[in-house]
Parts: C-alpha cells; structure tokens; sequence
C-alpha cells in the first residue's frame, strides 16, 4: 500500500505566531498604547530596584516582549544562511507592538537621565535610601516565581548557591559600590551585556547593576550629555548580551528554573550593600548619620512603591488564572 504523502507544512513554518500571539492591529490606539507601555518600562529601567520586566509584566508586554524578542533573535540567525527565510521571519514578528514600545522606552531613557543623574550625583544619601527601600523588597519576587515543592526537593543544593550568591555579591559590591566617573569602555561594555539580561526576569533590575559596579551615574551623565562613543559601546555591548546570554538566561529558567531563581535571589540580598547610605570612600560600611531622619522615611517610600507593584502583578497573575483563558503553551506572563 503507497503510504499518503503528508503535505501539510511543518511546525517550523506554521508557528511563528501562535493564536496567543496574533498581529498587534495598527491603528492609532494601539500605537499610543504601546508608547505608553514602552515608556513606563524604560523609565522602569532607570531607576535601581524597579525592574522593566516586571513593569512589561504588570501592563500585559512581558510574555509577548519575550517571544518576539526570540523570533527577531531566530530571524537574525536564518538570515545569516538563508535570506528569503530570514526575511520571512523578520516579517512575522509583530512590529505593530515592538517599534512604537521601542521608541516610547529610548524617548523616557533620553528625557529622564540627567534628572536622575543630577539626584543621584546631588544627593547621595536621600537616593540610595529610595533604592535600598525598593531593591530591599524587589528580593522577593524571584522567590515568588519558585515553586516551594520544588525548593524543598533541591534545598541541600539551593542553600549553598544561595550562601555562594550572596556572599559574592556582598563582598563583590565592597570593592566596587563607589562611583566610577570615567569607567573604561571594556567595563561598559560588558556590564551592558550583562544588564541587559534583567530584562527578561521580573525582579531583578538593570540598573541597579550598573549602580553596585559604580557607573550608574557614568551611563545617565553619557545618555544625558549625548556622549556618542559611551552610547555606542553601551548600545553595542546590550546587543551582544541580547544575543549571547538572553537564551541562556532562558534556558537556565526553563532547565533549572528554582536553583536560577534561589540563587538570583542571593545574589540580590548580598548586593543590598552596595546601595547602604553611608559609606566611606573605600565603600567600607558606616553607622547610620546625616539625614537619617529623611534616609528611612525614602527607604519605606521606595519600599512601598515596589510592594505596591508586585501586589497588583501577584492579583493580576490570579485573576488571569481564574478567567481560564490559557493556551496549552501559555504562561501568566513568566517563563515556563
């Protein structure tokens, strides 16, 4: 008997957008939504301890961010060997929705920078207090995105990378939490890359990394005063972080999603130090002094605000749960 050949088309060409991931419609509305969206997350990002991802979490972006980015990342790859394919999947990417959240992100970077950089340059104390606050309970969204009967399964191996990641950071910041002015481009480079990746993990903020290693306030005065050569390095070095280390982050969240988590969370706990309010040149920690009064009233301020952000992404999470609108691949806006 002939067997009946299969003509239908594979996987590969069939589900570059899922039903869940249908086209963004181009109409004004969405366009100015998506503005709106773009521009929350960047000015998000600027600030150390509030996390993009956790921003394009709360407005509905995060999921549809991620598996975008991803197919723009494939489309790259195809393009490299196979143009007509490449230029079939660049088209398949929903455009509608990234270029108008693109520009709405760069435009706040651009307008806020040298607000936030005159504040944290300015007033030292009174910023890193408002940081501290809301890096202080941004620690606990990893650890709400892990399973605990999973975690109580892997605790003899989560317990010491939690120790490790924590003591790292903590002693890593020692050396490093005092401002660097003028950093070398390599740094920047490299930090870029590395900053990059806090994009795709609610939680953890990009920023906040550039602010423990000492050129927070270096990258705002850069975007601030327009400084091409420290943009393009910075710019450069996202990319290739994008490309090199987003699927890995990924993979390690998909393969090993509560030791990455555990771990990620005391690297946070152990980084805290970077942003105590009073330290002496040599980032060595010092008693509680000057404008102690204001620096604790900023701290809960800080706090607040971030609490505030994961109570309504944790309700939202819910609610989205009980409407029983998930797809057989779907996620509530976190990677499976």
């Amino acid at each position: 008997m002939t067997p009946v050949k299969d003509n239908s088309p594979s996987p590969d060409q069939t589900d570059i957008h899922p039903p869940r991931f249908g086209r963004t419609p181009l109409n004004p509305g969405t366009v100015v939504f998506n503005l709106l969206r773009g521009g929350l997350i960047g000015s998000a990002e600027l600030v150390p301890g509030i996390s993009g991802g956790t921003v394009a979490l709360v407005t509905g972006a995060y999921e549809r961010v991620l598996y975008n980015a991803n197919r723009l990342l494939d489309a790259v790859k195809a393009f490299a060997t196979d143009r007509a394919e490449g230029v079939r999947r660049f088209k398949a990417v929903d455009w509608t929705m990234l270029l108008p959240m693109a520009v709405g992100m760069v435009a706040m970077v651009f307008a806020l920078a040298g607000i936030l950089g005159s504040f944290v340059e300015d007033h030292p104390v009174p910023a890193k207090s408002l940081f501290l606050g809301m890096v202080a309970v941004s620690v606990v969204v990893p650890l709400l995105m892990i399973d605990t009967t999973d975690l109580k399964r892997r605790l003899p191996v989560a317990v010491p990378l939690f120790i490790v990641g924590a003591l790292f950071t903590f002693i890593a910041t020692g050396f490093s939490s005092s401002t660097n002015p003028d950093p070398n481009l390599l740094l920047v480079f490299i930090a870029a890359a590395i900053a990059v990746c806090a994009l795709i993990l609610p939680g953890v903020s990009g920023s906040f990394f550039l602010y423990a290693i000492g050129i927070y306030s270096a990258t705002l005065t850069a975007v601030s005063d327009l400084d091409v050569t420290y943009i393009l390095v910075f710019g450069l070095g996202a990319l290739t972080g994008l490309v090199l280390f987003v699927r890995v982050m990924e993979h390690l969240l998909t393969k090993h999603r509560t030791l990455t988590l555990f771990t990620m969370t005391g690297m946070l706990l152990g980084s805290l130090r970077a942003l105590w309010p009073w330290q002496d040149e040599d980032a060595g920690i010092q008693a509680p002094g000057d404008q102690a009064g204001l620096a604790l009233g900023l701290f809960l301020l800080g706090a607040a605000v971030v609490a505030l952000m994961v109570i309504f992404e944790q309700v939202t999470k819910r609610r989205r749960a009980q409407g029983g609108s998930s797809h057989p691949g779907s996620t509530s806006g976190q990677l499976p």
